[in-house]
């Protein structure tokens, strides 16, 4: 296998949620189990407000359970706003601040209780916190292929907001599928497109899908270039500040299952993946 992936695991989109608290020994114990796999990247909780995450107001004291001494996985941190961006970048462990910004105005505003215009000074002084303090910024483009509530979308739309965010200097740029509206067509046309255009930006895909669609998103993904993928185990979770029905998240098994068929390196030990698989079943028939 020459070619490589890079896979997110996303626990923090899984749990987020669900409105039974897990406690935080056991959010870290499903997290740590998921930290020897072998996934580039894990999400693993939110500097957010409580009243709008309940779920994770123990990001801070679930970090701290956390054994990092033997995983080559970073660690990603949802923030959104500025203050959420100076909690996280407190804690050397964290290495990447993701910041959801949407081009729905209608969902920026539920999101984040802000506009886009609002929206884009934060994502500025978030980019300048996380320079300060050696951190990376992932901004995920939320509701990139399209909203439930008619706010104006079209592939243009998203190449007019790349271009911008190229411009102040976005260099992980994420085009989430926040409720599942995506197509094959548009996927393939706006990675096709953009990965050429922007040579800069390394450009991933949070997509989210039903049991049926996973391999035909993922499949025109990856043929138009993508290398960056998030995933969660099962397909838990989804956004719960999109819409009341949830899409769930991509699968990440399904996704191992794409990349081992097309002889891509992903870094994940099947074996211990398997393991973690076991957990996730564990811990969400429990609190689900």
């Amino acid at each position: 296998m020459s070619e490589k992936v890079k896979l997110i695991e996303c626990p923090r989109d899984a749990m987020q949620g669900i409105k039974a608290f897990i406690p935080a020994k056991e959010k870290a114990k499903y997290i740590q189990s998921l930290l020897g796999c072998g996934f580039d990247t894990i999400d693993f909780g939110s500097f957010v407000s409580p009243k709008a995450i309940p779920q994770m107001v123990d990001t801070a004291e679930v970090l701290s359970l956390l054994d990092l001494s033997k995983t080559k996985s970073k660690l990603l941190s949802i923030v959104a706003n500025v203050r959420g961006a100076q909690d996280a970048s407190q804690y050397s462990e964290i290495d990447y601040l993701g910041y959801p910004f949407s081009i729905s105005e209608n969902f920026q505003m539920r999101n984040t209780h802000k506009t886009i215009s609002e929206s884009i000074d934060i994502l500025q002084e978030i980019l300048d916190i996380a320079d300060m303090s050696g951190k990376e910024v992932v901004t995920y483009i939320s509701m990139g292929f399209g909203n439930p509530y008619g706010d104006p979308w079209d592939v243009g739309v998203v190449g007019e907001w790349t271009e911008k965010l190229a411009g102040m200097g976005v260099k992980i740029l994420s085009l989430s599928d926040t409720v599942g509206t995506s197509t094959p067509e548009d996927i393939e046309y706006l990675f096709s497109h953009m990965i050429p255009e922007y040579p800069n930006i390394e450009f991933g895909a949070h997509l989210h899908s039903t049991p049926t669609q996973w391999y035909e998103k993922i499949h025109a993904a990856f043929g138009a270039g993508c290398r960056r993928f998030d995933g969660a185990v099962q397909g838990f979770g989804g956004c719960p500040m999109a819409k009341d029905e949830l899409v769930g998240n991509m699968p990440t098994e399904k996704m191992l299952s794409y990349m081992t068929a097309a002889k891509v390196d992903s870094g994940v030990n099947w074996m211990v993946f398997e393991a973690s698989f076991n957990k996730a079943t564990d811990l969400f028939s429990k609190y689900h």
